[in-house]
C-alpha cells in the first residue's frame, strides 16, 4: 500500500478517539479496522501461527495484564468491538513480538535538554527502523481520555501504546537492545508505553517503571515538561538509569551502555552499526549544540555516514541479523517538541520524505493543517 505511493506525498493517516477506556478503543478500532486486520495477519505469517494460536498465546498474559492496567484491557474489549475481531487477537496487537520472544527493529534516539537547543526547550525522537511492510499499517493516534492526559503518539496496527507524547509534555522514545537478560514470562512493553504517557513527571514514570515487570530488554529516552531528560535501560531485571553525564543531552541506539549489561557477551548480540550509529548522532548533536533546533534535528536523522545502515537507514543486500533483517529500513522519523504539543513526522526514510506536524490541543475529529 504506502510502499506504491509517491514517497514525497505519503502521511500517516490521523486516528482521534476520545471519551472511556472502552469507548476509545471502539473509536480506534473503527477507524483502523483495515490495518488492524492487516496486523493481525502479518503476525500470523511471520511468527508462522495459526490465528487460534496467536489468540490462545495472547491469553496468558492476561492475568498480568488485568493486575497492571485493567483500563487497557478495557480498551482492548472495545478495539475488538470496533475493529470487528475477537478479543483476543485485539490482546495479541498489544504483545507484537513477546508472543515469540523476538524483537525486530533497531533505531536510533535522542532527547535534547534545555540547555542545548536553540530556543531553551526540550526536543526527543528518533528513528524507527524496522521492516518495510509496518508501514502499511501504521497511523497517528490521538486520545483524549476521560480523566487521563491527551495523548498523541505514532504506533500501527491497534497498539495503543508506542512512541508519542503528552499534556504534561511527558515523552517517550524507544530502542530495542541486543542480549541482556533472558526472555523470561512477564508482560509487553506496549502497554508501559502507554501507561508512561498516563504519567504527569518523570519522578510518576521512575516508579511506574521499577514496578512494571517486563519480558524483554527495552531502552527509553525520557523527558517532561520541566525540562528533565533521563535515559532507563529497562530490562526483565529491572531498570537501571542512565543520565545526561552533565552534556545536555542523551542519545542511544541498540546496544548496552549501563553495567553490568554493557559488556562483550551483549554486545556481540546486537547489531554491529549501532556503535557506529550512537557515535555518529553524539557527534552532531555536539558540533550544533546551542543552535540545535527542529530543523537541525531533520537533518540529523537524514544523516548518511555509514550509508545504508546509517542513521537514515536503507535496505541493503549485505548479511541480515536476528534484530533486524537487510530489508530493514527507516519506516517514520519523529521528532517531538513537547512544552508545545507538536509531533513532526516523516513517513519513511527522511532523505526522501518531507515531515508532516501533528498537534495535541485541539478538538477530536478537527481537521489536521500540517
Amino acid at each position: 500500500m504506502s510502499r506504491l505511493l509517491d514517497e514525497n506525498s505519503f502521511r500517516y493517516p490521523l486516528i482521534d478517539a476520545a471519551g472511556s477506556p472502552r469507548e476509545l478503543g471502539r473509536q480506534h478500532g473503527e477507524q483502523a479496522r483495515t490495518k488492524i486486520a492487516g496486523f493481525v495477519g502479518w503476525m500470523c505469517e511471520t511468527f508462522k501461527l495459526t490465528q487460534p494460536q496467536l489468540e490462545r498465546k495472547a491469553r496468558t498474559f492476561l492475568p498480568l495484564l488485568d493486575r497492571h492496567c485493567p483500563h487497557l484491557m478495557e480498551e482492548v474489549s472495545g478495539l475488538a468491538e470496533g475493529a470487528g475481531i475477537k478479543p483476543d487477537s485485539a490482546l495479541a496487537c498489544q504483545l507484537r513480538g513477546e508472543l515469540v520472544g523476538r524483537s525486530a527493529e533497531a533505531c536510533t534516539t535522542f532527547v535534547l535538554g534545555p540547555g542545548v537547543t536553540a530556543n531553551g526547550e526540550t526536543l526527543i525522537g528518533q528513528t524507527s527502523d524496522m521492516a518495510d511492510e509496518m508501514r502499511d499499517f501504521a497511523y497517528v493516534l490521538h486520545l483524549q481520555p476521560e480523566g487521563r492526559p491527551e495523548v498523541i503518539m505514532w504506533t500501527f496496527g491497534g497498539m495503543f501504546g508506542y512512541h508519542g507524547l503528552n499534556e504534561h509534555g511527558v515523552a517517550h522514545f524507544a530502542n530495542s537492545l541486543g542480549g541482556g537478560p533472558y526472555w523470561r514470562p512477564g508482560l509487553s512493553h506496549y502497554p508501559l508505553k502507554r501507561l508512561i504517557l498516563e504519567q504527569q513527571n518523570l519522578a510518576s514514570v521512575r516508579a511506574l517503571m521499577g514496578s512494571y515487570p517486563v519480558c524483554s530488554s527495552g531502552n527509553y529516552v525520557l523527558c517532561d515538561g520541566s525540562g528533565s531528560i533521563l535515559d532507563i535501560e529497562l530490562t526483565a531485571d529491572g531498570p537501571t538509569e542512565i543520565g545526561d553525564g552533565g552534556e545536555g543531552f542523551i542519545a542511544h541506539s541498540n546496544h548496552f551502555l549501563c553495567a553490568p549489561h554493557a559488556c562483550p557477551e551483549n554486545h556481540r548480540a546486537t547489531l554491529p552499526d549501532s556503535f557506529a550509529r550512537l557515535d555518529r548522532i553524539r557527534s552532531l548533536i555536539r558540533k550544533d549544540a546551542g543552535r540545535l533546533n527542529v530543523s537541525f534535528m531533520k537533518s540529523i536523522l537524514a544523516d548518511h555516514d555509514g550509508h545504508p545502515v546509517s542513521i537514515c537507514r536503507h535496505p541493503h543486500d549485505g548479511q541480515g541479523d536476528g534484530m533486524l533483517p537487510n530489508s530493514g529500513r527507516t519506516v517514520a522519523a519523529i521528532i517531538a517538541e513537547p512544552n508545545q504539543g507538536r509531533f513532526h513526522i516523516a513517513s519513511g526514510n527522511p532523505c526522501e520524505t518531507s515531515f508532516v506536524e501533528y498537534r495535541l490541543g485541539r478538538p477530536a475529529n478537527e481537521d489536521l493543517r500540517p
